[in-house]
């Protein structure tokens, strides 16, 4: 399958779940977080993480098309267009998220627009430069405060010139077997704190949700089992600092490096990140208790 709804009247600019980290601010090249504000709402309990292959030389092409007619046209049937970038490492790659309320919304709103007038009318230009759309996971947050939230606010509107662009990057740890409360808190008490004093702004933690496919028409990678959490970085200089300050923890690079990668199936999957012109920007960070002693 390939990859769209009409204008919806207010946009909405996702920011994730906040509340300023109790570990300890980001590192001073990253901009202030914001902290959850009463007007913020919950908006996609279900999210779907989508890589997608294009053919050569036609990445932008499918940026273009996706970003001026399949994002309102999309959140018009009640679903989130969260984010969409371009892979840093690969020229013929295409990230995005969506999300959806809960499964029973998400069949609804996706048989809404592939069923519809606008995905009818610009599939064929957007199937042209797919070679491969069927990379996605099926997530829901990690915990309550690990997901995204809804503040309204205008999108970039279609061809103005984007702003300095962030630097995100998404990390994948595989399992064998389904990720356990166990393994969520080990992460918030022990690593994510390391992780955000070494410079990183973690703004999402979500894991696989197993609930059967309601859209069958679009395929989901089935029996994974993923723990992904979304940071983000000034630019690539900051993440590029925020590796050497890491580095030099030697709790991570003895123990904590060991633990965590003994605990995978396999290496994590890692992905560099560059949002495009009208992909909305998440500056707020995830919401958690502070480390074990």
């Amino acid at each position: 399958m390939r990859l769209t709804a009409p204008p919806r009247p207010s946009q909405v600019r996702l920011a994730l779940v906040a509340a300023v980290l109790a570990t300890g601010a980001t590192a001073a090249a990253a901009p202030p977080l914001q902290t959850r504000t009463p007007h913020m709402t919950p908006c996609c309990s279900i999210v779907e993480l989508r890589q997608y292959t294009t053919y050569p030389g036609t990445r932008d092409a499918l940026i273009a098309l996706f970003e001026r007619e399949f994002i309102e046209s999309q959140e018009a049937t009640g679903m989130q267009v969260i984010a969409q970038f371009r892979d840093r490492n690969d020229p013929d790659r295409f990230v995005w998220l969506r999300g959806f309320p809960d499964m029973t919304a998400r069949g609804a709103s996706l048989a809404a627009f592939y069923g519809g007038p606008q995905w009818k009318a610009h599939r064929d230009a957007a199937n042209a430069t797919l070679y491969d759309n069927d990379n996605v996971l099926l997530l829901h947050p990690a915990r309550a405060a690990t997901g995204f939230t809804a503040e309204p606010t205008a999108r970039s509107a279609v061809g103005r010139a984007p702003a300095a662009a962030d630097f995100v990057v998404v990390t994948i740890y595989y399992f064998a077997h389904p990720v356990s409360g166990e393994f969520v808190r080990w992460f918030d008490d022990e690593l994510a704190p390391r992780f955000t004093t070494s410079g990183a702004s973690v703004i999402a933690e979500l894991v696989s949700d197993h609930s059967p496919n309601t859209f069958p028409r679009l395929p989901v990678r089935e029996g994974e089992n993923a723990f992904v959490w979304i940071a983000r970085f000034a630019d690539r200089a900051a993440y590029d600092r925020y590796q050497a300050r890491l580095a030099d923890d030697p709790r991570w690079r003895g123990e904590l490096f060991a633990a965590l990668h003994k605990q995978l199936a396999r290496y994590p999957e890692v992905m560099m990140l560059e949002p495009t012109p009208r992909s909305l920007h998440h500056t707020a960070a995830v919401s958690r208790a502070a480390p074990a002693k």
